[in-house]
């Protein structure tokens, strides 16, 4: 969460001459709803089973860029495909970043909890930042660059 995935994913898409998709803007598509709803409907289990169906179906794709939502990596279906399908890129940044970056989107359901979005952001990177480096090709820092420049450092790294 708020690493640059969506950012940077259009970037690298556009200098890859690519079709980008993300599968959170997928999910809203394909719902008529926002995330939070989606949260609010269904709960994160409805959520997660959405987004591992979305991921699937994108995933088989050829010739794109693909950001996913933070949470994809908890499905293990989705690690495996993910890291089957395509060159997974890890956006890895600090939560002092993550939380400039997110503290005044209200659209983020996991950061509208009682738990201060601090304690939230650091449980989050506890749980999952394991499950990213189980998968990724690469590791790219996000915290002191622009999203042009992380998108150029990634083409330089996968050699397109």
């Amino acid at each position: 969460m708020g690493a640059g995935k969506s950012t940077i994913g259009k970037y690298l898409a556009q200098q890859l001459h690519m079709e980008f998709y993300d599968s959170d803007h997928e999910i809203e598509r394909r719902t008529g709803a926002d995330i939070s709803w989606v949260f609010d409907v269904e709960g994160e289990e409805g959520f997660r089973q959405r987004e591992e169906k979305v991921i699937n179906e994108l995933s088989e794709l050829q010739g794109i860029v693909l950001a996913t939502g933070g949470g994809a990596v908890i499905s293990k279906e989705s690690r495996n495909r993910l890291s089957a399908r395509g060159i997974v890129v890890y956006l890895e940044t600090t939560v002092d970043k993550q939380l400039n970056r997110v503290q005044k989107d209200k659209r983020r359901p996991l950061l509208q909890t009682e738990e201060p979005p601090r304690q939230v952001l650091e449980r989050l990177a506890e749980e999952r930042n394991e499950l990213y480096l189980e998968i990724a090709d690469y590791v790219v820092r996000t915290d002191e660059q622009s999203a042009k420049l992380v998108a150029n450092q990634i083409v330089e790294l996968i050699g397109l």
